[in-house]
């Protein structure tokens, strides 16, 4: 599989890290990654932004990793945030986890189905 970062010179580049559009090719197959949730097996959620945006980074490699991917697969994620403040330290966590990958990479405020999570991540995956 190849992964191209396209960047339009129409319109405006990336200011954070991620990639405008990524193109990919030569892949055989996807997975679609639900919304992941910062709550372990066992219902446990923790408080601060911090843990939760670990955890669920942590529940996004597992479900990579149970359909034989890694964080290099990533081609698209989508961040939920239930509040515009955790912006800065969502973009710090998503730096420390994806290094350099670049993904299409979208970030949503929303309220969020459950009022202890402070965010949820989806992502696209190509293998």
């Amino acid at each position: 599989m190849d992964k191209m970062v396209i960047t339009a010179p129409e319109a405006p580049e990336a200011a954070g890290g991620y990639a405008q559009a990524l193109l990919v090719s030569g892949a055989s197959r996807q997975l679609y990654i639900s919304g992941q949730i910062p709550s372990t097996r066992d219902g446990t959620v923790p408080e601060s932004f911090a843990e939760q945006s670990r955890l669920v980074w942590r529940n996004i490699e597992a479900q990579l990793h149970a359909a034989g991917m890694t964080l290099d697969n990533l081609v698209k994620v989508t961040t939920f945030l239930s509040d515009r403040r955790f912006a800065a330290e969502s973009r710090q966590s998503r730096k420390e986890i994806l290094g350099d990958r670049k993904v299409a990479l979208s970030v949503v405020i929303a309220g969020i189905f459950d009022e202890a999570w402070l965010l949820e991540i989806e992502a696209i995956a190509a293998a």
